[in-house]
């Protein structure tokens, strides 16, 4: 439950995997200390008997969101340069599409122009996969 304060609406029931959300929470704190075992074995259980949000919100409100770890962090890092190579394919199949109707246009073949763009768009995506990320290693 990422935003568990905002989406926690009265009477809504909750389903079981809003519940391991709020459990799996629950552990994270435990892990860190912030919670005492005893009170983490008592929200768990209230956690498991709940049946609507309202039910649910109160149990993790006063906890920190977990800190997504570094492999969590890097998981997310690659899906979200693997989606950006997804633009650069769609972009080049745009671009190559409006150079070929030009091409056709004309009746001949011309320069290609879409490399240049492309090839910027590559580099700076290759760029970000090498360049070296000590601000947020430092964090760790």
């Amino acid at each position: 439950m990422d935003d568990r304060r905002e989406r926690a609406v009265p009477a809504v029931r909750v389903s079981d995997r809003e519940r391991d959300e709020v459990l799996a929470v629950l552990a994270a704190a435990l892990a860190e200390g912030r919670l005492a075992p005893y009170e983490h074995a008592s929200r768990a259980e209230h956690a498991l008997r709940a049946r609507t949000a309202d039910e649910l919100a109160p149990l993790v409100a006063d906890l920190p969101e977990p800190v997504p770890s570094r492999a969590e962090r890097d998981r997310k890092d690659l899906k979200d340069w693997l989606a950006e190579w997804r633009y650069w394919l769609g972009g080049a199949l745009i671009m190559s599409a409006v150079w070929g109707a030009r091409c056709a246009q004309e009746g001949e073949l011309t320069y290609y122009w879409p490399v240049a763009p492309l090839g910027v768009w590559a580099a700076v995506l290759v760029a970000v996969a090498v360049w070296p990320r000590e601000a947020e290693d430092a964090d760790d």
